[in-house]
């Protein structure tokens, strides 16, 4: 499943329409790849030799292509995550555009350390694109992945809500003194856009395999993986180390999530909930309970969400 070609002549050889549930891609960037360890003052001895930069004039037509093979493979309902810098982010964008794949999300990662910079604002922070292969309303996305419906931060706010806000700040990881590719996605970054956008047993790839970290997590998480490396160095290294990660070892690192106490959420309300739960509200609230405190007890009480107590409560709801 895992091919030294170049991907999108690989992906026509090798990958039938509609077979992938997960695609997750760090393109090249067109930005001199190739030669950007002087700009980032590290130690490149570690580095596996041969990465493969796309030209900044193929740009536009090099991501028509791989993103044309992407959206053909990618099954209906089908997820795929694109990881972009801004340099060369239009072309992708305007690729994304003339395909059938439709946007869910514009993500935002921040990451630590940008690349100093005294003239200009500090790039700290990538793109990830978002999108889904039609029909939308039937994608693989698990709300509850990371947290519960109920469970709150230590200000009070949702975990749930704030784990799935589209700004992500997750650091990048450093690996001094070990082997590795120029560039590569942390476990944690990865391991969020897979637990959200698949389940058990789908298939993962990625067309530009690189460190094969996408695979080494998807297969970590119970998944399968597929995909391309042009790099022969990388290639046959990362072969080797994908050897060594058994599926599903990286469930036992994740947190258990408890069961979720919402359990009425979005279900229509009737007139005779809508009289108990104002009922219950002016009785909490006589007793000197904070209206903040009263709409938590009646979210448990009642199985329902903060926001759709706090409307009934404020007179803003009708009964369907």
């Amino acid at each position: 499943m895992f091919y030294n070609e170049d991907c999108i002549s690989g992906a026509k050889s090798y990958l039938t329409d509609n077979s992938i549930d997960l695609i997750i891609c760090d393109p090249p960037y067109g930005i001199e790849g190739d030669k950007l360890d002087k700009h980032y003052n590290r130690d490149a001895s570690n580095v596996i030799n041969g990465y493969v930069e796309v030209p900044e004039s193929k740009y536009s037509d090099f991501s028509k292509k791989w993103i044309n093979e992407a959206a053909r493979v990618l099954r209906p309902s089908g997820s795929f995550y694109i990881v972009s810098g801004y340099s060369n982010l239009r072309h992708i964008l305007n690729a994304l555009a003339e395909s059938d794949l439709q946007e869910k999300n514009h993500i935002i990662w921040k990451y630590n350390f940008g690349v100093y910079t005294s003239k200009k604002y500090i790039s700290s922070h990538y793109h990830i694109l978002y999108y889904v292969k039609p029909p939308c309303n039937q994608a693989t996305f698990n709300t509850n992945a990371f947290f519960a419906d109920s469970e709150k931060s230590e200000n009070g706010g949702s975990l749930n809500y704030l784990d799935r806000e589209d700004v992500w700040i997750i650091n990048r990881e450093y690996k001094p003194g070990q082997v590795k590719n120029k560039n590569e996605l942390p476990k944690s970054l990865l391991t969020k856009m897979i637990l959200y956008s698949s389940n058990p047993n789908d298939l993962v790839c990625d067309f530009f395999l690189g460190g094969f970290s996408t695979a080494k997590v998807a297969v970590g998480l119970g998944r399968q993986a597929c995909g391309f490396e042009i790099n022969k160095n990388a290639f046959d290294y990362q072969i080797s180390e994908m050897e060594k990660i058994k599926t599903g070892e990286y469930m036992a690192d994740l947190r258990e999530v408890p069961v979720n106490k919402l359990i009425n959420k979005g279900k229509p309300l009737l007139n005779s909930e809508i009289s108990q739960i104002k009922g219950d509200f002016i009785l909490l609230t006589k007793k000197g309970v904070t209206k903040k405190s009263a709409l938590d007890r009646l979210s448990s009480k009642y199985g329902r969400g903060y926001w759709s107590l706090l409307k009934i409560v404020d007179n803003n709801v009708i009964a369907k």
